[in-house]
């Protein structure tokens, strides 16, 4: 009798990562709901000094396994070496960083009165998409849905590069150069010293 996977209930996370994108289609103040995605790795590795996280509970390199293997929409091809180089691993969290670092840059400008609220979902950080119904107001104040616009845009623009890779390589190409993979891993080597 062969050994059957147990299958566990953060098998099934990557139902996270559709009703994620699904919430925040239709109300822009959901894409909060992302930081957890953005936290709990970085909590993981710093308390237990691994990468479980990344390897067990990430609702998107789920996805792209189920998308890519259950569902056959990967090539299952080797990725080029340069994707998972220490340089170009390094080069993207920078940039994502950056990327990052630009959008609460605007959310302070919100929130400080110094501009108004942008309704815009970017992808690759540069098309505005025309995504005007995801926020008609709240009573919460315009910074939140600032932040908003801006973090959805993150996570869609790195999900659709992911989507990319897995087509393209194999499933999860997108976690070899992953910038929070990147971030877990350092702090994982720091609290290994």
């Amino acid at each position: 009798m062969a050994n059957k996977k147990k299958t566990h209930w953060y098998n099934y996370l990557w139902i996270w990562s559709i009703v994620y994108f699904a919430l925040g289609f239709f109300n822009i103040l959901f894409a909060w709901l992302g930081m957890i995605d953005f936290v709990l790795p970085l909590i993981f590795a710093a308390v237990f000094g691994n990468k479980w996280f990344c390897n067990n509970m990430c609702g998107r390199g789920q996805l792209f396994w189920v998308l890519g293997r259950k569902a056959k929409l990967s090539r299952r091809k080797p990725a080029p070496k340069w994707l998972s180089s220490k340089w170009f691993r390094y080069g993207f969290l920078v940039f994502f960083l950056t990327m990052f670092g630009t959008m609460i840059f605007q959310t302070y400008l919100v929130f400080s009165g110094a501009d108004s609220l942008h309704k815009a979902i970017k992808l690759f950080w540069t098309f505005k998409v025309p995504w005007k119904q995801a926020y008609s107001g709240s009573i919460l104040p315009d910074w939140v849905a600032q932040f908003g616009f801006g973090f959805y845009s993150l996570m869609l623009t790195s999900t659709l590069i992911g989507l990319i890779v897995m087509v393209l390589y194999k499933e999860r190409t997108w976690c070899t150069f992953c910038p929070m993979g990147t971030m877990t891993q350092g702090i994982c080597k720091l609290k290994a010293k």
